[in-house]
């Protein structure tokens, strides 16, 4: 028998607030936290808002060196991951190394530094030759090898054990902790530390997202320009944000006595070997990956507390999603409560799925379901109970939160109060 799975330590940075506390204010209080672009000059793009966080590695404690080292995004991990180690109350100190590990998500890494180095070479592109002697950063390998941000955060909290990234695009966050609880699962780790990050607010990146018009140009309405399962909706919003965790044994969490946020209970990932991406109506992948990870929790669709949406704010995504949750939960589907907290923090891309894990721990540990902000007029093809506006208190026990990616990826989680945790 696997071994059961359970978080104890959370740590998150996302637009709108500095720290896991602030991100579950913002929450449920229904707050929006997108805005004009302010990290470079937006007036030449299409789309000119994103969810940017207001992070200071300084602020944060890291120093000097370790700013000039690591990418934005891993800054972001590293501070993530000792925020949930904290959080854990887990002496590391104590464990074997070699039994700790470390699995990160990111979609495109350290695309700050890459693109701020180039401009910096090139003369913001003016010059073909360019002297690489002279200009170029000596730390280029740490921003072009992914790599590299699992190893910070190893580095970091002492894991010996099995470290490696998952790039999965924006199902990458669900996608690293399922790969998180399998390692446990099978024994190869006790303990890892595992999340997500990404921080893509770069001329390059929504250069690529406005060739394609999968983001918003809602420009004169940035707070309120994300609006998943809305009949208006144009598009998503662009974000930044990381959330890691501490992941561990039911059994080692109960014999030191540490509160338990949630348990991993089920995982099932698909692709649908279609399209870079377009997404077929019926939603067929997204509800196999459902139903994957339902029987992995030993669960029917009637057990379904509340579902964390992927609701992006594209109309093709929106569809293809309330399609799938209506074909693997039946007529549940209109019973359950629907939310995508994309509509007050944006798509921070592969971290997002980590950030919503830990949205979704947090609803099960307060029994409060995230509402979706700027849902006035849900869109006739989308039928299902998407919270519009205001947090719901209700009884959460068990939470499916699911993720969609380009290239076809379709990501199921199931998260569960452990039998036996206090209400």
């Amino acid at each position: 028998m696997s071994r059961r799975v359970v978080i104890t330590g959370i740590g998150v940075r996302a637009p709108g607030g500095r720290g896991t506390k602030e991100f579950w204010d913002l929450l449920t209080a229904g707050r929006t936290a997108t805005r004009r672009i302010s990290f470079f000059d937006p007036s030449p793009y299409r789309s000119q808002i994103a969810g940017e966080a207001d992070f200071d590695p300084v602020w944060e404690g890291l120093s000097q060196r370790e700013i000039r080292r690591m990418d934005r995004a891993t800054q972001f991990a590293v501070v993530c991951a000792q925020e949930a180690v904290h959080d854990s109350g887990l002496d590391f100190a104590g464990i074997d190394p070699a039994r700790i590990g470390v699995t990160l998500g990111s979609a495109v890494a350290a695309a700050t530094s890459l693109e701020r180095e180039y401009l910096v070479l090139s003369d913001s592109g003016r010059n073909w030759l360019v002297d690489s002697e002279e200009w170029l950063s000596p730390h280029m390998f740490d921003y072009l090898a992914p790599s590299v941000m699992p190893a910070e955060v190893a580095w970091k909290v002492g894991a010996e054990g099995p470290v490696s990234l998952v790039s999965n695009g924006c199902t990458s966050g669900l996608d690293a902790v399922g790969h998180a609880l399998q390692l446990i699962q099978e024994g190869s780790a006790d303990v890892i530390v595992a999340g997500a990050t990404d921080t893509p607010i770069t001329p390059i990146v929504v250069a690529c997202f406005d060739a394609i018009k999968a983001t918003t140009a809602r420009n004169d309405e940035p707070e309120t320009a994300s609006r998943p399962f809305d009949r208006s909706r144009t598009g998503f919003v662009l974000a930044e944000g990381a959330a890691v965790f501490v992941l561990e044994t039911l059994e080692s969490a109960r014999r030191r006595g540490a509160p338990i946020y949630a348990e991993v209970t089920g995982y099932g990932t698909r692709c649908n070997a279609y399209h870079m991406t377009g997404l077929k109506p019926d939603g067929r992948e997204m509800a196999e990956a459902i139903r994957v990870a339902m029987n992995q929790a030993r669960i029917d669709p009637t057990a379904v507390d509340y579902i964390n949406a992927h609701g992006s704010g594209t109309k093709q995504n929106d569809r293809h999603e309330t399609a799938a949750v209506k074909r693997a939960l039946g007529d549940h589907a209109y019973r359950t409560p629907v939310s995508s907290i994309k509509s007050m923090v944006g798509h921070s891309l592969g971290a997002i799925g980590s950030v919503e894990i830990a949205a979704c721990a947090l609803a099960i540990k307060n029994g409060v379901v995230p509402p979706t902000a700027n849902l006035h007029e849900a869109d006739p093809e989308c039928d299902l109970d998407y919270v519009p506006l205001t947090a719901r208190e209700r009884d959460v026990r068990t939470v499916l939160t699911v993720g969609s990616g380009f290239g076809g990826f379709q990501t199921a989680m199931v998260l569960q109060r452990p039998t036996g945790e206090r209400e």
